[in-house]
């Protein structure tokens, strides 16, 4: 049985892990609750948490704005169990199943209103192109005129668009790089993917992720790349689109739905 404190316990060790790749991931989350309570124009907001993970950043976000609904949407069975373990019982966090590659999970959400604000952390750029368009399709169906699109994640410069600032900008990344990790990285990715699914506690989730083939593909270099994620958003009928944040290609991207 998986027990609250066990899954907290491995939620905090995913957020170093994160916080290993990402060391200014707290002040982007920051910054992203900043936007959501500056924009929302209500104290209640309704988000969309797309790719929740564990649910590291909708818990942020209530504790920030507790009247907030928060629909958390991942469609890993371990993440998510993590999550309803550590915070099953937080007033207005709900986690959904979906998938976001399966056209229609925006019906499943099973929303009263128009969502006030979307939300998504190092999660999107994992969608293959075709899929990321599609996503962000769906999603202004359910985004009141005004609301909030705000997606964290590492989005790098067009190399054809603009060589020599692509060029800089991966430079500018790897001196930070070195300089942030000059002792070493602390633990990664797979070495947390490989305990987490040691653990009996997760054996059914685990396998049902292993069903799912949840198995770290990750998708194109296109959906990397900033331009990629402007242009769909502009195809998807989002109207001021544009970098709230920055560190390097760690940025905070805004759309305005139309």
């Amino acid at each position: 049985m998986l027990t609250k404190d066990v899954a907290q316990a491995w939620i905090d060790r995913w957020d170093r892990q994160q916080e290993g790749y990402m060391p200014d991931r707290e002040e982007r989350f920051a910054v992203l609750i900043d936007a959501v309570e500056a924009g929302a124009g209500r104290p209640d907001p309704l988000v969309i948490d797309l790719g929740c993970g564990p649910g590291s950043l909708a818990v942020r976000l209530l504790q920030r704005l507790p009247q907030a609904t928060v629909i958390a949407v991942d469609t890993d069975p371990v993440l998510l169990a993590l999550g309803r373990a550590a915070y099953g019982d937080v007033p207005g966090l709900i986690f959904a199943d979906l998938d976001l590659r399966t056209p229609g999970w925006s019906a499943r959400l099973g929303l009263d209103r128009p969502a006030d604000a979307a939300v998504s952390t190092t999660a999107l750029h994992w969608l293959a192109e075709p899929d990321l368009r599609a996503v962000y399709k769906e999603l202004a169906t359910v985004l009141r005129p005004g609301g909030l699109f705000l997606d964290g994640d590492q989005l790098s410069l067009d190399e054809h668009a603009t060589p020599t600032l692509a060029r800089l900008e991966r430079a500018v990344c790897e001196f930070d790089e070195r300089r942030r990790f000059a002792a070493g990285r602390p633990e990664d990715w797979t070495a947390w993917w490989d305990a987490v699914t040691a653990d009996p506690a997760l054996a059914e989730a685990v396998a049902l992720r292993a069903a799912r083939s949840q198995n770290g593909d990750h998708g194109t270099p296109e959906t990397e790349r900033l331009g990629t994620h402007v242009s769909a958003l502009r195809d998807a009928g989002f109207a001021e689109i544009g970098t709230l944040w920055q560190h390097g290609d760690n940025r905070l991207l805004c759309a305005i739905r139309s």
